[in-house]
C-alpha cells in the first residue's frame, strides 16, 4: 500500500448535543502522526505535535451516551476505488468541495457507547500504521477516560484500520475488555494459507489480526446477529470482509446504525457499483450496499459511519432518483 499523506491534523468541535439540549464539550491537546502504511504491530506510539486538539462529540439514544472520538485521518488515492477511473473520483471530489492532491480524506471515526453501567468502544482506529493517526488514547483522555476503563469493544471488522489500536506496541491496549469479533473475519484473518496468498497492502491486517488472537483471552467470536449487551445488537454487512458488521443501539423509540465500511465518503451513496481497494468481495459489498442504503433512505435511519467527515452522523436520503448523503442535525436542537 503507498505511503498516504503527512499533513498534520489540527480540527476541533467542542459542542455536542444532549437530551436536545447543548452539551459544552472539554477539547484537549491531542494529535495524530504519521507512520509508514505497513508499518508492523510492534511499532511505537506515535508521538503529538504541539499544535492540535481532540474534535469530540455527544448525542443521546434513550439511555444510551454516545461519543463519537477520532484515531486521526489518511488519504486515500484516487486510484483506490474499482468501479471508477481515479479521474472521476477526483472529478465528484472536487464537485463536493472536499478535493485534496493526495485522494479522498478519511477520517477514523470511533463511538463510544455508555449506559450508564458499561462502557464499549466501536473499533480501535489504526494507531499510527496508516496515515495520520494515533490520536484515540488523547480522546478518551479528553473525558477522563483509560483504555482500562473500557468494558468492551466491538471490532467491525479485522482491518488494520479497525483493530491497530488493540495491538499497538505488541501488547493488549484494553486489558479488562471483553472483544466481540465475528467468527467469520476471525476464521479469514488468522488464516496463515489466507496470509501468504494475500497481497502486501493486506499483510499488515493479517499480522494484527493474529496478534489480538494472541494477546485477547477474552476474544468472543460471534456468529450471526445477535445482542451484546440490552439494546445493543449485531447488524450483518458482509461483504467488504467475510465478517463485517455494524452495530445497532436502540432504546426509548430511539436507533443509532453504525455502518463502519458500509459507507465512504465522496463516492457513497451515491453510487452503489463503486467499491475500495480493500473489500474482499466486490461483488457482495454493492449487493449489501444496495439492500442497506434504498432500506435506509426508506426509513430514515440514524446513521454512523467510520470514514465519513467527523462525527460521522447522518443520514442517507432519496432526492430527485439519487441517493446522497445528509449531514445529521445534531448539534442546538431544541
Amino acid at each position: 500500500m503507498p505511503d498516504l499523506s503527512r499533513r498534520a491534523f489540527a480540527s476541533g468541535l467542542s459542542l455536542g448535543i444532549l437530551g436536545g439540549g447543548v452539551l459544552p464539550l472539554v477539547t484537549s491537546p491531542g494529535s495524530a502522526t504519521a507512520a509508514p502504511a505497513a508499518a508492523q504491530t510492534s511499532a511505537p506510539a506515535p508521538t503529538a505535535p504541539a499544535a492540535s486538539v481532540t474534535p469530540l462529540a455527544q448525542i443521546r439514544i434513550g439511555r444510551f451516551t454516545v461519543t463519537a472520538l477520532t484515531d486521526g485521518y489518511a488519504d486515500m488515492p484516487y486510484t483506490f476505488f474499482p468501479g471508477r477511473t481515479a479521474a472521476q473520483v477526483e472529478q465528484a471530489a472536487v464537485a463536493q468541495f472536499v478535493a485534496r492532491p493526495s485522494g479522498v480524506r478519511f477520517v477514523f471515526n470511533q463511538y463510544l457507547i455508555e449506559d450508564g453501567t458499561r462502557r464499549i468502544l466501536l473499533d480501535t482506529g489504526p494507531a499510527g500504521s496508516i496515515g495520520q493517526t494515533g490520536a484515540l488514547p488523547q480522546a478518551l483522555a479528553a473525558i477522563g477516560l483509560r483504555r482500562d476503563k473500557i468494558d468492551a469493544v466491538i471490532v467491525t471488522h479485522m482491518h488494520e484500520d479497525h483493530l491497530g489500536g488493540l495491538v499497538v506496541g505488541g501488547q493488549n491496549n484494553y486489558p479488562n475488555a471483553e472483544l466481540f469479533i465475528d467468527r467469520r473475519d476471525v476464521t479469514h484473518w488468522t488464516d496463515p494459507a489466507r496470509q501468504a496468498g494475500a497481497p502486501e497492502y493486506l499483510q499488515n491486517s493479517f499480522r494484527m489480526s493474529a496478534a489480538v488472537a494472541k494477546l485477547y483471552p477474552r476474544l468472543q467470536p460471534i456468529d450471526g446477529e445477535r445482542e451484546v449487551a440490552p439494546g445493543i445488537s449485531i447488524v450483518d454487512l458482509t461483504g467488504h470482509t467475510p465478517g463485517h458488521i455494524g452495530v445497532r443501539i436502540a432504546d426509548a423509540g430511539q436507533s443509532l446504525i453504525m455502518v463502519s465500511d458500509m459507507l465512504f465518503p465522496v463516492v457513497h451513496p451515491q453510487a452503489t457499483d463503486v467499491g475500495f481497494v480493500f473489500e474482499q468481495d466486490r461483488a457482495a459489498a454493492q449487493a449489501m450496499r444496495d439492500r442497506f442504503f434504498s432500506r435506509a433512505a426508506s426509513e430514515g435511519a440514524l446513521i454512523a459511519a467510520t470514514h465519513m467527515p467527523f462525527p460521522g452522523l447522518g443520514r442517507i436520503v432519496a432526492d430527485r432518483g439519487q441517493m446522497r448523503w445528509q449531514v445529521a442535525d445534531w448539534a442546538w436542537q431544541s
